[in-house]
């Protein structure tokens, strides 16, 4: 029983130290990590926060590894790559051995890129084998692909719900299961999970992605234990949860329109910005904006964000049947 308590006061003295250090992060920055020359993993790389998070790593001189399932949007994030590669390729001088200075060769960082559907298990594993042999180790893994049916449950094809899943939240089991064994036998990498509040807490009519994140959630809380569980001090995990990100995903969407003037859809930049923030201060966790860490269920409600998926969907079926009027069907 003594050791009992002895270590709940224990656990006691952890909580209010993990508070005094989080306050402290407010007067003194922490400084963030350097990921030049390291290998990171971006998965959906070829559109919105994928492409925002390769350009990011790219101004910090990493080297990219880019997943997309359409090959010309993610060769066109690779070009806008090696554009930043290149405005950063500037040579630089040091003092010389006798006292002249010379010319040393920049660092010349590379960016490839794999069509991978990580919603097919076998595919990532075959994608995982050849980033492994054109590149090497991976450092950073991103888990940000991501995908939306935009259906009421019981119009959602069983087909979109599948893939809702399987893209969302599956997808993590099969990129973290490729990666991680290096990364714990090396002690080092870091993993992304990029969620959303709505995996933490849901709103109505878009039930298959609310699982789908909630999963995903669920997935990086249960592994980082398990890592923490290892010791594995060197691997660092961090949760980003943003709120409606204004990338055209969800289109339409809207929350209570007295409202909605102060809290619109945050720009893409800014979720990815405040994102990188985090990872290279290994932050576990991210929400933005920080209202997302106070939000309630009668918040919740006030804001008309348990409904806010309404107009989307109204706005998707009109599209579908215009489209299908279009056709013929």
């Amino acid at each position: 029983m003594m050791i009992l308590i002895a270590e709940f006061f224990v656990v006691i003295l952890k909580v209010l130290w993990a508070f005094v250090t989080a306050g402290c992060k407010w007067v003194v920055r922490p400084k963030e990590k350097s990921v030049a020359g390291q290998v990171c993993v971006i998965t959906g790389a070829g559109s919105g926060l994928g492409r925002l998070f390769a350009k990011e790593f790219a101004r910090r001189r990493a080297i990219l590894v880019l997943w997309d399932i359409n090959s010309q949007s993610n060769e066109e994030t690779a070009e806008m790559v090696r554009q930043i590669y290149h405005e950063l390729d500037t040579p630089i001088t040091k003092d010389g051995p006798v006292g002249g200075v010379e010319e040393v060769p920049p660092f010349q960082p590379q960016v490839y890129t794999y069509v991978c559907d990580v919603g097919k298990r076998e595919h990532v594993y075959a994608t995982a084998d050849k980033v492994r042999r054109d590149v090497g180790n991976v450092d950073i893994l991103i888990n940000n692909a991501g995908v939306v049916s935009g259906h009421h449950l019981l119009e959602c094809p069983d087909e979109l719900i599948e893939r809702t899943m399987v893209v969302n939240c599956h997808a993590h089991f099969w990129t973290t299961k490729a990666f991680l064994p290096k990364m714990l036998e090396l002690n080092h990498g870091h993993i992304v999970t990029v969620a959303s509040s709505l995996g933490l807490f849901s709103t109505a009519g878009v039930e298959d992605y609310c699982a789908s994140k909630f999963g995903a959630i669920g997935f990086h809380e249960s592994l980082s234990h398990e890592i923490k569980a290892s010791e594995k001090e060197g691997i660092n995990m961090t949760l980003v949860c943003p709120y409606l990100v204004d990338t055209g995903m969800f289109k339409g969407c809207r929350i209570r329109k007295e409202i909605e003037p102060f809290l619109p859809p945050l720009k893409p930049e800014f979720c990815v910005k405040q994102s990188m923030r985090a990872i290279l201060t290994d932050q576990p966790m991210i929400c933005t904006p920080r209202i997302v860490y106070m939000a309630i269920v009668c918040m919740y409600r006030f804001l008309g964000a348990d409904k806010c998926m309404y107009p989307f969907l109204a706005q998707r079926k009109e599209a579908m049947n215009n489209n299908e009027a279009k056709n013929g069907i």
